[in-house]
């Protein structure tokens, strides 16, 4: 075979890979088509009922006769059952009067909006969910999982300060102050060997509860100093704020020594593996308790975009969240008066 009957073989074949990107991008944009005009028809579905169980003389029997008669006339019809009625309603009087949410609709599935609706209490964390599920492309699964670990609460009582100096534009740190990894199955007792051995076979849902815009580099980094080596836990690069981010693991209560190691790691990551193009690296120690002062009192002279959170290996209960969000939003409302 000749060099140009092996090129045209070549070009032939790259076009079969071009062939398959337009037939999935069409599958794909059909798909989001599909869902945007199944969300609006419940939608619209919910306004009729809506209206008309206030003006009907039965009020919300009005559902009941119109699932009798769905379910008489056209069996066929998926969905439309009395209680799929009645969420439909609910769907459109939630967000009727919201502005923000309008443009947010059609960009979930409506199993999503079921999960959001059923798992939230108020209208910011409505709305802060369908953000994150539509910006982080959750699956329905992976939205109940944020929801049942209580991430919008946990995501209010975090402290925001880390983003890196030249990404002030990011809207808000990716990074929480307590994280919740449910899903290692770690026995009561284990070493961060373990710890660390287990998130990365749980690497997927690991990346869940850290953001789907960090991509994972490697275990046990090696950076070598003088003539030593020495090893970073876990090392990622978060696509966003364009840097490299290292993490600690510490199956203990947070140590002030710790904070000069990650430094150290720190200084390391930016002299030998940052490109030129990349934002200064960040430290994340992960720890299973911090007092806060000591967290405070280590962290104050360093220089480095570090910080220090919690785990815990157990779903949080969201009563007691949502009680501490409450007192935080109480605190500030008090300091700003």
């Amino acid at each position: 075979m000749t060099n140009e009957q092996s090129n045209i073989i070549s070009t032939v074949e790259n076009s079969f890979d071009d062939i398959l990107h337009v037939i999935a991008n069409a599958k794909a944009n059909a798909l989001r088509k599909v869902n945007e005009e199944l969300v609006l028809m419940y939608w619209n579905v919910g306004h009729i009922l809506s209206d008309n169980s206030k003006s009907a003389s039965y009020g919300n029997k009005y559902i009941d006769k119109v699932a009798d008669f769905l379910n008489d006339k056209h069996p066929e019809l998926k969905g439309f059952t009395r209680r799929g009625l009645y969420r439909m309603k609910q769907f459109y009087e939630t967000y009727c009067n919201s502005q923000i949410v309008s443009p947010l609709v059609t960009q979930l599935s409506w199993a999503s909006h079921l999960v959001i609706l059923s798992g939230c209490k108020t209208d910011d964390e409505r709305v802060f969910y369908m953000r994150l599920a539509i910006k982080e492309r959750y699956s329905k699964r992976e939205l109940e999982r944020q929801i049942d670990s209580g991430y919008y609460e946990r995501f209010i009582l975090s402290k925001q300060t880390l983003a890196p100096e030249s990404s002030k534009g990011f809207n808000g740190s990716p990074f929480l102050d307590s994280y919740v990894i449910e899903f290692l199955n770690l026995p009561d007792t284990f070493s961060e060997k373990d710890f660390r051995q287990s998130l990365i076979k749980n690497m997927k849902k690991f990346v869940l509860e850290i953001g789907k815009d960090f991509s994972f580099v490697g275990e046990e980094f090696r950076v070598q100093v003088g003539a030593e080596d020495f090893y970073i836990d876990l090392l990622f690069m978060h696509r966003e704020l364009q840097c490299l981010v290292a993490i600690e693991l510490k199956i203990g209560k947070f140590k002030p020594e710790y904070v000069s190691k990650m430094d150290f790691y720190l200084e390391a990551l930016d002299r030998q593996v940052k490109k030129p193009h990349e934002n200064p690296s960040v430290g994340l120690i992960l720890c299973a308790s911090k007092d806060e002062e000591v967290v405070e009192y280590a962290l104050s002279r360093t220089l480095s975009p570090l910080m220090v959170a919690e785990y815990t290996t157990k779903l949080p209960d969201k009563n007691i969240l949502r009680k501490k969000m409450q007192e935080l939003i109480l605190l500030e409302d008090t300091n700003i008066k």
